[in-house]
């Protein structure tokens, strides 16, 4: 019986007690403040980074593992018999992250070649988390790759991100801007709503003058996402922003059944391009 291993990037800012417990492999991507470097979730965790943030003089950069890294990963997993790994990476249109993986992949030889699925999550932070911990429960429940690599397509299909920035500084300065850039320049306290669209790209989806305003316009866009359909997963995640997540939480889970939430810390290399202070609605229907 073929045994799947799941491996994906600190991009999908899944906890570490979820990852240990479903068996789930992560490589770290790099963050990087003038000549010091670390590596994501592993070396610098999200609390020391927003902290790091406010002191240090340099703007935070990010940087992907090598191919060779992920290779390392690869042929360590492979080493296992009967082993085929299911690989799920950040967006490529943000990152060259899931090229990178493709590329390890390729490299592969003698009977490990061929053995590693390479997906793009098309998505960003607990976008692509949700696809991986399904993936891990399907390969733990015994499902092929095929019947995985479904069910990551059917809940892609069915899942809603929105995210509310204080500032578009980071977004901008780290080039991952992407369709929301005619919102740069807007008048003070003007709040952005931004989402993702199906490749990944950052797009603006409407623009709220004050958060009260914006999280209200956030229920009525999940309302028409939702349709009559309840939520079966929230996550709501944050850049050092309780206060704010636990208000977003409140507003969605009294306007609509919701049968699960959880609380997401953004990780270092996503907090470097949305910036503190974000507050973002993962929603699975599926």
């Amino acid at each position: 019986m073929t045994h799947i291993r799941i491996v994906t990037d600190s991009t999908a800012d899944i906890p570490s007690e979820i990852r240990e417990a479903l068996g789930i492999t992560m490589v770290p991507l790099k963050i990087n403040f003038g000549e010091e470097q670390f590596l994501d979730a592993v070396t610098l965790k999200a609390e020391d980074f927003y902290a790091k943030l406010t002191t240090s003089a340099h703007f935070p950069t990010t940087s992907t593992p090598s191919p060779g890294e992920f290779l390392a990963f690869y042929q360590e997993l492979l080493s296992e018999p009967d082993t085929e790994v299911i690989s799920i990476h950040l967006a490529s249109v943000l990152s060259g992250t899931q090229r990178t993986a493709a590329l390890a992949a390729s490299m592969l030889e003698g009977d490990q070649a061929g053995r590693v699925h390479v997906v793009d999550s098309c998505s960003a932070s607990y976008g692509i988390g949700a696809l991986v911990v399904a993936a891990a429960e399907g390969a733990r429940e015994g499902q092929s790759v095929d019947e995985i690599l479904k069910r990551i397509e059917t809940i892609r299909e069915h899942y809603a991100i929105y995210f509310l920035v204080d500032t578009l500084e980071f977004l901008q300065k780290g080039g991952r801007i992407g369709k929301a850039s005619a919102l740069l320049g807007s008048l003070l306290n003007i709040k952005p709503i931004l989402s993702l669209d199906r490749t990944g790209e950052v797009m603006s989806v409407d623009k709220v003058r004050g958060h009260k305003k914006a999280i209200a316009r956030i229920l009525e866009l999940l309302a028409a996402d939702l349709g009559d359909k309840p939520i079966r997963t929230l996550h709501i995640a944050h850049a050092n922003n309780v206060e704010g997540a636990e208000v977003l939480r409140e507003a969605i889970v009294q306007r609509f059944a919701v049968a699960q939430v959880n609380y997401i810390t953004l990780g270092p290399v996503i907090g470097a391009h949305a910036g503190p202070g974000t507050i973002a609605a993962f929603v699975g229907t599926v």
